[in-house]
């Protein structure tokens, strides 16, 4: 078999080739100007359009009014901090909070047994009760 000699199945039909002039004018039927006169033109889905629209990043960005506080266990606290005092500059040098906390607040999640004195940091109410029947104060 050479290649003079293959037959098409028929399937591979030619576009039809549209805006050269002939019979419909010159225009062939596309219209003067615009986008679908053009050679070449592609019109894009309008989910692209969307999606484009839409900012880059996604998802519930308010800000609360209000700074939530560092949180820190008092479990933590007996096992790095040996003094009974605690307030902030002692939390800094244990490494339990970081320079940049604003607030601070002690949780009472664990037990504890020891009569700490706790200055200038929001403690919840169930530590508060723990402390002073530890015997410890809270200023």
């Amino acid at each position: 078999m050479q290649l003079h000699e293959l037959k098409s199945n028929g399937k591979n039909k030619e576009k039809t080739r549209v805006g050269r002039g002939g019979k419909r004018g010159t225009y062939s039927g596309r219209g003067q100007k615009g986008q679908k006169s053009r050679s070449g033109r592609r019109i894009r889905p309008a989910e692209r359009d969307l999606i484009q629209r839409l900012p880059k990043l996604r998802g519930f960005r308010n800000k609360s009014l209000f700074e939530k506080p560092t949180v820190v266990d008092i479990a933590d606290i007996e096992k790095k901090v040996n003094n009974n005092l605690i307030n902030r500059e002692v939390l800094l040098s244990a490494g339990l909070i970081r320079k940049s906390a604003k607030k601070i607040k002690i949780l009472g999640v664990s037990e504890s047994k020891k009569p700490f004195e706790i200055e200038g940091l929001e403690i919840s109410n169930k530590l508060k009760e723990k402390i002073i029947s530890a015997g410890g104060s809270i200023k």
